[in-house]
């Protein structure tokens, strides 16, 4: 048996196959090309008609995604006819189903963070801007697509989220609302007058511009520290971090003042020390020799 021709006539028969399939492969490019740029303006024109109702930003990208996913599946599939004239819409299902098992264990991840990103953007909490704090991650969301979340954190630095990660663990959604509830803890000494110094605090707080003072400002006894009464001061502000941080900063300012002009104390750490006299080594020795 002549190896080298039987070779030879085999990949004569390929070539041959190939120059025969080049128009088809040549039409099923094209028809590749022709969905891409499809895929493109039906993705503009449902920016333009979604951008006209009042949807969620990250529900406007769901839609956009699933219209420019749903293009690319019928022009995939009418190239693949093109190339392969014997495939059928049943066939490709029972091929497709067949495959799906496989890929589902090999990129198991993958299609969990895309089903998370799915369900993310349909919900109605998260939104694009909120600030949230998940997983020791505090900052704000930027971008959020089928496979992970972009958030901002407060000091600057972009943190890449896996969707999957957002969707399985409570997240706290910390400007859910225009206003949050603030606290700060303040001490006074233990000569002060309990009732009139919460009187002195409640006053300093509910003047601050910054405090919303219709909302109610809580002032309660807490506990017996080790050298002051401590009072929770808790009141209601802005609900973004650097809100909070402002009227904290103003709070503290106006408690200190109104103290300090009201002559209470809050007083330092008092630490008591207490010396005992001891007797020298030496002169216990002196004593025992001395006894008979």
């Amino acid at each position: 048996m002549n190896y080298i021709a039987t070779l030879r006539e085999q990949l004569q028969e390929m070539g041959q196959g190939f120059v025969e399939a080049l128009p088809t492969l040549a039409i099923a490019v094209f028809i590749v090309f022709l969905t891409w740029i499809i895929a493109r303006f039906a993705a503009r024109i449902s920016d333009v008609i979604v951008g006209r109702t009042e949807l969620r930003t990250s529900l406007k990208t769901l839609i956009d995604t699933l219209v420019k996913l749903a293009i690319w599946i019928i022009g995939l599939f009418i190239a693949a006819i093109v190339v392969m004239p014997d495939l059928t819409f049943a066939s490709l299902l029972a091929g497709l189903g067949i495959g799906a098992v496989a890929i589902g264990f090999a990129f198991q991840d993958i299609f969990e963070n895309f089903l998370a990103g799915v369900l993310i953007m349909v919900r109605e909490k998260m939104r694009i801007g909120d600030v949230i704090e998940c997983e020791d991650i505090t900052g704000k969301v930027e971008h959020i697509t089928l496979r992970e979340t972009h958030i901002r954190k407060l000091s600057g630095e972009l943190t890449v989220v896996p969707n999957s990660i957002l969707f399985k663990n409570p997240v706290e959604i910390i400007t859910d609302r225009d206003e949050r509830r603030h606290e700060v803890v303040v001490g006074v000494s233990y000569d002060t007058q309990l009732d009139h110094a919460a009187n002195v605090i409640r006053r300093a707080v509910e003047g601050l511009e910054d405090v919303l003072a219709s909302k109610g400002v809580d002032i309660f006894a807490q506990e017996f520290n080790s050298s002051s009464v401590d009072f929770l001061v808790r009141w209601w502000a802005g609900s973004t971090p650097r809100d909070g941080w402002e009227s904290k900063d103003k709070v503290v300012r106006a408690i200190k003042a109104a103290l300090d002009e009201a002559g209470i104390e809050i007083p330092f750490p008092y630490v008591t020390h207490t010396f005992k006299e001891t007797v020298p080594v030496s002169h216990l020795g002196d004593t025992r020799r001395k006894t008979p």
